[in-house]
């Protein structure tokens, strides 16, 4: 890459990602989704990121995923498209992101110029996203891009969130590391989701994390603490690498000024939604 390093890196985690997953942890949603018909929370959220793959059934979207237990997927898909059809879940799912961002910002906030422009940078990054091996940024891509620019500044992350968690997958198949290893070995790291939250919204049980914990240090990836080894936490590094390679087209595309102009202006709405509450205090952490 001819950008600085991990500049790419930091613009995903600091900017695009957390912009686009305020709706998932939004009570919009699941207002939205209520009047669907759909109230249980984990239909409400496999709902959501599939529809646009269409009326998929379970094993398409454990696929897809990665690291949910399919038990867990297979409980509310394909069954929840018999109460709502995948294009009126993707209007609700834009509806909730719009209240979510303009509870989470202010109305003064999305109709500014930096909104404006954080959309447009993001937009012009997601044309050198690529479609094969992309199922969930080939099929966001398949949708319209919204014409107010704080939603067209959603769409735009969703793009860049599944574009890059499309190529992670195939890093996490390289490096080694089965679904459940993949979160177990992100909650060591300190950068993951709390046990608690693999359970709830992934679907495993405490056995099934302490069988991949057992497995990770028979590799020699995590000590007797659970802390990851230097071992351990030279693979996390290589995934995140290898991630960054795959997901390079469109940082380059936009190129290194802007590039950090939208780490700046997306990182600036990132911490006001922080600090608004958009996400629970113990979703992430070792514990």
């Amino acid at each position: 890459m001819t950008l600085p390093a991990r500049a790419a890196r930091s613009c995903w985690h600091g900017a695009i990602n957390p912009l686009h997953s305020t709706v998932y942890f939004s009570p919009d949603l699941g207002k939205e989704f209520a009047a669907l018909g759909i109230t249980d929370r984990n239909a409400v959220n496999l709902a959501s990121r599939s529809a646009a793959m269409g009326a998929v059934g379970a094993g398409t979207v454990t696929a897809t995923f990665y690291n949910y237990r399919h038990d867990l997927v297979a409980r509310h898909l394909p069954a929840v498209w018999d109460t709502a059809t995948p294009a009126q879940v993707l209007a609700a799912r834009l509806r909730a992101a719009d209240s979510t961002l303009r509870r989470l910002l202010g109305d003064e906030t999305l109709a500014s110029p930096e909104m404006a422009e954080a959309a447009t940078l993001a937009m012009r990054a997601s044309e050198a996203c690529t479609r094969h091996a992309r199922t969930l940024y080939s099929a966001h891509a398949d949708l319209p891009v919204p014409e107010e620019p704080h939603l067209k500044l959603w769409h735009a992350t969703t793009l860049l969130r599944e574009h890059r968690g499309d190529g992670h997958l195939v890093a996490l198949l390289t490096v080694g590391l089965d679904p459940v290893e993949a979160l177990v070995s992100h909650t060591a790291s300190g950068h993951g989701m709390t046990p608690k939250y693999l359970k709830y919204i992934r679907g495993w049980e405490q056995s099934d994390l302490d069988a991949a914990a057992d497995r990770l240090r028979e590799r020699g990836l995590l000590d007797s603490e659970g802390e990851l080894t230097p071992g351990g936490a030279a693979l996390r590094e290589a995934l995140e690498t290898e991630t960054d390679r795959l997901d390079e087209a469109p940082y380059e595309h936009l190129g290194a000024a802007a590039v950090a102009r939208l780490a700046e202006i997306g990182g600036g709405f990132t911490v006001r939604a922080f600090v608004a509450g958009a996400f629970p205090g113990d979703l992430m952490g070792k514990a």
